[in-house]
């Protein structure tokens, strides 16, 4: 593994082209509107192009044991990706989000989950300086996930969303009231005695950014695992989560498909826990082999590629999940009301 690549001039030009993303994708949704399936394709095109761009200036100017190291992080980050956005299609549903409110919902979950792995990414670093089994540790998180993850697929765990039994919602309620409806994508309103009110949008965002801590806990180990460059853990993750938007109204439909999801991310995630625990066993003991990056590529991309031909088998002769039944299309859902 290479820790020198991120140079401070490489990190602030990421880092300014990170946010600088960010602001034109609040640009783009500053006025509330329903996603068009060629404008979310347009988005994805550019998202997918930009991080294969990036790792072949990589490769040109650090080489290919660098550039495999990002391209494998940057896949397992899109794929654990996906199981966000299913979580998320569970909690736009479950607000009722009205169709021209889905996409800033997202981008407010994007920005947060940016903000909690920028720490979790400087926490890691530090842990791997610091501590001697900081592997051993990362590689037990992984698994223990991983037989989570499992156990969450073979039970159907997980599949809906009850909104009055998020702790965070609970949480937000005790402070302050919540208005009925929507307004826009206002997060705070005031009632009609003057009082401060937040909006069921505050509660959505709320709701997502709860779920971003839970997917920064595995999602930063799991990238730890395949490079100990903190610059490529950051790069890999945030050109991962900048589609998430775009790719979202793209996958809608087929989410719902994916039903072996779940065993293929708690493969991968036990693999690259496993190729962890081996890693801080060769530090100790040379004699113990480790699994190569390479390997770890092939082995990645054949266990998505399989959960996703059996998942499409399983469901042969099933619709996928029509866009208006989420309140992505013209019908707007009915109002939760808080």
């Amino acid at each position: 593994m290479n820790p020198t690549v991120g140079s401070p001039a490489l990190w602030a030009l990421t880092i300014g082209a990170v946010v600088a993303l960010l602001v034109l994708d609040f640009v783009v949704t500053r006025r509330p509107h329903e996603v068009s399936m060629r404008e979310a394709l347009g988005w994805s095109i550019f998202y997918i192009a930009l991080p294969l761009g990036f790792g072949a200036l990589l490769w040109a100017r650090f080489g290919g044991t660098t550039a495999m190291e990002y391209v494998t992080g940057y896949v397992v980050e899109k794929s654990l990706s996906v199981d966000n956005l299913f979580v998320f299609m569970l909690l736009l549903a479950a607000f009722a989000v009205p169709a021209a409110l889905a996409q800033r919902v997202l981008l407010y979950g994007i920005v947060g989950a940016l903000i909690l792995r920028g720490v979790f990414i400087a926490l890691g670093a530090a842990a791997l300086h610091t501590l001697d089994f900081a592997f051993l540790l990362f590689g037990a998180i992984l698994l223990i996930t991983a037989v989570k993850i499992m156990r969450d697929a073979v039970t159907g765990h997980g599949q809906e969303v009850d909104v009055s039994s998020l702790r965070s919602v609970r949480l937000v309620r005790r402070v302050m009231p919540v208005t009925g409806d929507y307004q826009g994508p206002r997060l705070l309103v005031r009632s009609a005695g003057g009082r401060r009110a937040l909006t069921p949008f505050a509660l959505v965002v709320v709701a997502v950014l709860a779920t971003d801590v839970v997917f920064a806990v595995d999602s930063v180990p799991a990238v730890y695992g395949v490079t100990g460059d903190p610059f490529l853990v950051f790069a890999t993750n945030a050109f991962a989560l900048l589609g998430l938007r775009a790719l979202y109204f793209v996958l809608h439909g087929a989410l719902s498909r994916l039903v072996h999801l779940g065993y293929g991310l708690a493969a991968i995630l036990g693999l690259i826990g496993v190729k962890l625990v081996l890693h801080w066993a060769h530090d100790n003991w040379p004699g113990v082999p480790r699994i190569p990056t390479t390997l770890s590529l092939v082995a990645i991309a054949l266990i998505l590629a399989t959960v996703t031909a059996t998942s499409l088998l399983a469901t042969r002769g099933t619709r996928s999940m029509p866009r208006d039944e989420a309140g992505t299309e013209d019908q707007e859902p009915e109002p939760v009301r808080y």
